[in-house]
């Protein structure tokens, strides 16, 4: 990395949650059940691996956020999510592991009513590490709730630290943007380059901090892919833009940042968030039978199914080996249960 890109990170408050870099592993029982070329190679970062609170991405984001947040003196960690929110259950993990008291304003955004959804997964999670959690109904604006509470918590004398949905704030993409710094590393010892790194695309943090420590690292930030899995591709393109352009300025902001390095795609969204996908589905079970990987049906699931159907139909031909990074969030397959029955078909 330039060196004033690595100082301006290593400047940055952070609160090591992660061992050291993640592995990267090839898949290749899969390549060769849907019968690809060696030179195709598809393998996996596994952020899943992360030890605290069951592992998952969210973690890198919340060492520079927690970091930020005991910088300041802050005793109380507040952020947002859906019901079953991955961000939501690490936070609480990872404000336990620092001291610090955790609370979670989540939403009914899913529209599942069945007891999995309602009480395993992340729910049963978030209350085993000790965070106290507000529900909303779906139609609620999360952050204003959060803000009220903290009000409340700053009139009873609390210091309370507010972050987003996804912890995708400018702060919490520079959690990816030192993953792109371990990713060429990685690269570097493997002997290969990754022509497509693919990644699920929620509140885009994980997209944009990619791409800004690509970008800084003075690599084609147009390598990374997302599929989105939240909003609309328009409006998840934007949303990634803005973040990428915003986490590069606390880098490197001389270093100029262009609209045209960000693709996402919309082709894997289905019905919405957290809906399930026949493709989806599909794609759980065939990474778990031929190579005992498992994803989660809400981002993991539907991204990899994006690129299955992207090498399935040589739409990245010429490209090279293609990475993807397993973004974790294991015990929404819990929550999500019923879904792999048979019985319930999926949209």
């Amino acid at each position: 990395m330039p060196q004033r890109a690595m100082i301006s990170l290593e400047k940055r408050p952070r609160y090591r949650l992660l061992d050291g870099p993640t592995p990267i592993q090839r898949l290749a029982r899969l390549e060769r059940a849907l019968g690809l070329a060696e030179s195709s190679g598809i393998y996996v970062k596994r952020d899943d691996l992360m030890g605290l609170g069951g592992g998952g991405s969210k973690l890198r984001k919340l060492e520079f956020l927690v970091g930020d947040a005991l910088e300041q003196g802050c005793d109380t960690f507040i952020t947002t999510g859906a019901r079953q929110s991955n961000h939501a259950r690490l936070s609480a993990a990872a404000a336990a592991h620092a001291g610090l008291a955790c609370e979670l304003v989540l939403t009914d955004t899913v529209p599942r009513e069945d007891e999995a959804y309602r009480h395993n997964g992340n729910v049963l999670l978030d209350q085993l590490f000790g965070a106290t959690v507000h529900r909303q109904p779906g139609d609620v604006d999360a952050l204003t709730v959060a803000r009220r509470r903290a009000a409340e918590l700053i009139a009873g004398g609390r210091r309370p630290y507010i972050v987003g949905a996804g912890g995708s704030s400018p702060i919490g993409c520079l959690g990816y943007a030192a993953c792109a710094c371990e990713i060429v590393r990685q690269e570097q010892e493997l002997g290969l380059r990754f022509g497509r790194i693919v990644v699920p695309n929620g509140s885009s943090g994980t997209h944009a901090g990619l791409a800004a420590g690509l970008k800084a690292l003075g690599h084609d930030a147009s390598r990374v892919t997302s599929f989105s899995v939240l909003a609309s591709v328009d409006r998840a393109r934007e949303t990634t833009i803005q973040l990428a352009g915003q986490a590069l300025d606390l880098i490197d902001p001389d270093r100029p940042f262009t609209d045209g390095e960000i693709a996402v795609s919309g082709g894997q969204l289905g019905a919405g968030y957290g809906i399930p996908t026949a493709a989806m589905l599909d794609t759980v079970r065939l990474v778990a039978r031929t190579e005992g990987l498992l994803f989660d049906p809400v981002y993991g699931g539907k991204a990899f199914a994006g690129l299955l159907d992207a090498m399935r139909s040589a739409a990245w031909a010429g490209d090279g080996p293609v990475l993807f990074v397993m973004t974790g969030g294991l015990p929404g397959l819990f929550a999500y249960e019923p879904t792999f029955r048979p019985e319930e078909p999926a949209a």
